[in-house]
């Protein structure tokens, strides 16, 4: 074998395997289906939905917030605490918030809407970590049901992501 033809063998392989990307996300494929049932019920539904987001924690409260969009638009927020341990400081329990009022309260989920959900699942929750497990499960008919990532090492409430307990289509 020439030298220049040990050459060629060394670049091509060292060109190949440069050029292989590593998916930049945890459970690409799955997200990508799931990102295509998404749109395929969105333009079928007119942008217009309603989804609960839950949340648990290990001390012993819960809550759910209700996000309802229409055309695209959040119209709607909904946040119940549904489960209190009995010294919970006093506080609002639930309330209910439209058109300008969105976004007043800090409590509950944070008021996005499914496009939202999904851009930030691509660009945080599911980047490939080396100190993270990240999971992804879309039960609700293939779209998202429980999106995020977990430290390692990390022992109480450390779920970074969202838990979306149902996704309901306006007809």
């Amino acid at each position: 074998m020439t030298k220049g033809t040990i050459y060629r063998v060394i670049l091509c392989l060292v060109l190949c395997l440069s050029s292989c990307d590593k998916n930049d996300l945890d459970h690409q494929n799955e997200y990508d289906l799931s990102l295509q049932t998404w749109l395929d019920l969105k333009a079928l539904n007119q942008n217009t939905y309603e989804y609960t987001v839950t949340y648990s924690s290990w001390v012993g409260f819960s809550w759910e917030t209700t996000i309802t969009v229409q055309n695209g638009i959040i119209v709607k927020r909904e946040f119940e605490y549904v489960q209190l341990p009995a010294d919970f400081p006093d506080t609002v329990l639930q309330w209910t918030k439209s058109e300008n009022e969105i976004g007043t309260y800090e409590n509950g989920a944070a008021p996005l809407t499914l496009d939202q959900v999904y851009e930030i699942a691509a660009q945080e929750w599911l980047i490939n970590r080396k100190n993270a497990k990240t999971y992804l499960e879309t039960n609700h008919n293939g779209l998202i049901s429980s999106c995020g990532y977990v430290e390692n090492g990390c022992s109480d409430d450390c779920f970074v992501g969202i838990h979306i307990k149902s996704i309901f289509f306006w007809e």
